[in-house]
């Protein structure tokens, strides 16, 4: 037959969570062993009555008519107690160093080293071709004096008096469920188990000290602001002259006065005179790398249109390949005329057959149209 949880708590069937916890406290503080010693048993059942039906699951299987801690090994104070056993509860009470076979033992005084971080700031042109820079790096360095041991001369660890070696020390605590042990790391050697009661005069024991060095990094052509260059070893050495980390060196890029950066692709804007843009014309532009490139201006260019030089970008960092270099022309009208540039407008006005119409909106927001300017203008503010 199946136990009645719920009779052992006093509770009727549809009772709430609250309910349950309720009654459970009410009873666990008449029959708790430390109160009363005779009714041991009965806290053990009252407990696991409030742990089935704390549990959803096993509530469910109680409601259905079954027990879920039927079966071989079920059923004794502590059985699938919180679905972990008796160290679940104490860990949910005292935490992940709660002493329930939670013994850890001391650990090594050496420990591996952190990464260390440095910000570098470039100009285009340095991202572009690559450069070997000098940094100065401020970072934890073994100790030249202990060479790590953190001992002076030939002087050697002890064990420590506090914790016997162990590197954490037990303490007693009472609880509901009565008297629990705990574990923590030991204040005095912290969790090493070991002094040294003779430490080295230069780092204190440490096996590092801090020390300020330049040195020269190669950042690679391509890299963009963000990217990372890393260096193996050449971080925060650990305690106890433990390994050192890798040291990072972050990029930041400068903004250049001509070009404008988009991944491995440059933009830059060159203004073409109202006269070369309808006739067209042939036109050096520098670029990145220091050498120029030509741009062809068709005749009839718009004010808006731009021309592609492929490879003129900036090279790939891992590929090398160069994107490309896209120039957008800037048709600029004369604000004031000679005579001789009146006459010759004059004449190509007379010329010329086209007229002044107010453009439809279907036709102005087409692409590149001024609707369509205006809209993409706003929509990025």
């Amino acid at each position: 037959m199946a136990t009645d949880y719920y009779g052992t708590l006093g509770v009727a069937k549809g009772a709430s969570d609250q309910e349950i916890k309720r009654a459970y406290r009410q009873m666990a503080r008449k029959l708790h062993p430390d109160v009363n010693p005779g009714e041991e048993e009965r806290f053990k059942e009252v407990t696991t009555a409030y742990e089935v039906l704390s549990d959803p699951e096993k509530r469910r299987i109680v409601d259905a008519g079954g027990d879920p801690l039927a079966g071989p090994g079920a059923g004794g104070f502590g059985a699938n107690f919180g679905g972990g056993g008796l160290g679940d509860v104490f860990e949910a009470f005292f935490g992940s160093g709660g002493g329930f076979g939670g013994s850890r033992g001391p650990r090594s005084r050496v420990q591996p080293g952190e990464p260390a971080l440095v910000a570098v700031e470039l100009d285009l042109e340095e991202c572009a071709a690559g450069v070997s820079k000098e940094i100065t790096v401020d970072t934890a360095i073994l100790c030249d004096t202990c060479h790590g041991s953190g001992t002076h001369g030939d002087s050697k660890p002890v064990t420590c008096d506090t914790c016997r070696g162990a590197g954490e020390i037990q303490a007693v605590q009472r609880s509901l469920l009565g008297q629990v042990m705990t574990v923590r790391e030991c204040p005095t050697c912290h969790g090493t188990g070991e002094i040294i009661p003779d430490p080295c005069p230069k780092c204190g024991g440490e096996g590092r000290v801090r020390s300020r060095r330049t040195m020269t990094v190669r950042i690679p052509a391509g890299i963009e602001s963000g990217m990372r260059v890393r260096l193996v070893g050449q971080g925060e050495v650990g305690p106890g002259g433990g390994s050192a980390g890798d040291l990072y060196v972050e990029v930041g890029e400068r903004p250049h006065e001509v070009f404008i950066r988009d991944k491995d692709d440059l933009h830059c804007t060159l203004r073409v005179p109202i006269a070369d843009a309808a006739l067209g014309g042939s036109y050096e532009v520098p670029t990145i790398l220091g050498d120029t490139a030509t741009v062809t201006v068709e005749p009839g260019t718009q004010p808006g249109q731009v021309v592609k030089l492929r490879g003129q970008g900036m090279p790939h960092v891992n590929t090398g390949v160069r994107g490309a270099l896209h120039v957008h022309l800037d048709v600029t009208v004369p604000g004031k005329l000679t005579a001789a540039q009146t006459e010759a407008l004059t004449a190509l006005r007379d010329a010329s057959d086209d007229s002044i119409d107010l453009v439809t909106t279907s036709a102005a927001a087409g692409p590149g149209g001024l609707f369509s300017r205006l809209r993409n203008a706003f929509a990025g503010r």
